[in-house]
């Protein structure tokens, strides 16, 4: 995983984290860094879908906001006086 992209605070709260539910659910004991190389294994497998999804998100609440200001500069047409 980029470094700098989760606090290590929070990187250390997720890594016990799935130690823990590796160790409850699965019966699987992991020392420190097997877990951290899973995590890295899967944030490089799964990572670019939410980040594209992240990415198409933002995409659309853009092009609303841009259909809205449109809007509102239409309204603000006026017509010629006749």
């Amino acid at each position: 995983m980029e470094k700098g992209l989760v606090s290590r605070e929070d990187m250390e709260r997720l890594l016990l984290r799935v130690q823990r539910h590796l160790s409850d659910e699965v019966d699987v004991e992991l020392g420190r860094f097997e877990v951290e190389a899973l995590v890295e294994f899967i944030a490089t497998l799964i990572g670019p879908h939410y980040y594209n999804k992240g990415l198409r998100d933002a995409q659309a609440l853009v092009a609303r906001q841009v259909d809205q200001i449109n809007e509102a500069i239409y309204e603000m047409e006026r017509l010629p006086e006749r």
